[in-house]
């Protein structure tokens, strides 16, 4: 995707991705770096951490069982990523808990892990 498409997004962002990001944003949480509306491969996600290597995806009912999510789930993960998902309604009604499973990625993930999408950390066998 397009860093042109990602950054229209970022001016289209749902109540929900704006709440969250109002925590995400300027090393608000625990520190650490986040971006919004970030390219990776050929996906744009809502919110990802480079060095934690943690993506936060914000869905509304239109992705309930949807396997393009799926697939790009897995794609994301086959690059190193963690991948969280919450659903808008959790986002704005139950803020708190779903900062509390992002601290627990945080906690759990390699610190300043190298960038998949940057070409680091790749072996020449892994190449």
């Amino acid at each position: 995707m397009s860093i042109e498409k990602a950054k229209a997004l970022r001016k289209q962002m749902t109540d929900a991705e704006q709440r969250l990001w109002y925590h995400l944003r300027a090393r608000r949480f625990r520190g650490v770096k986040f971006k919004r509306q970030a390219p990776i491969g050929v996906y744009i996600v809502d919110f990802v951490s480079f060095s934690s290597q943690i993506v936060v995806e914000v869905d509304g009912g239109q992705h309930a069982d949807n396997t393009r999510d799926w697939q790009r789930d897995r794609w994301l993960e086959g690059e190193g990523f963690t991948v969280l998902r919450f659903w808008n309604y959790d986002v704005l009604r139950n803020t708190g808990a779903v900062l509390e499973e992002i601290d627990g990625a945080l906690r759990r993930a390699p610190v300043n892990a190298p960038s998949p999408t940057r070409g680091e950390g790749k072996t020449a066998s892994s190449r």
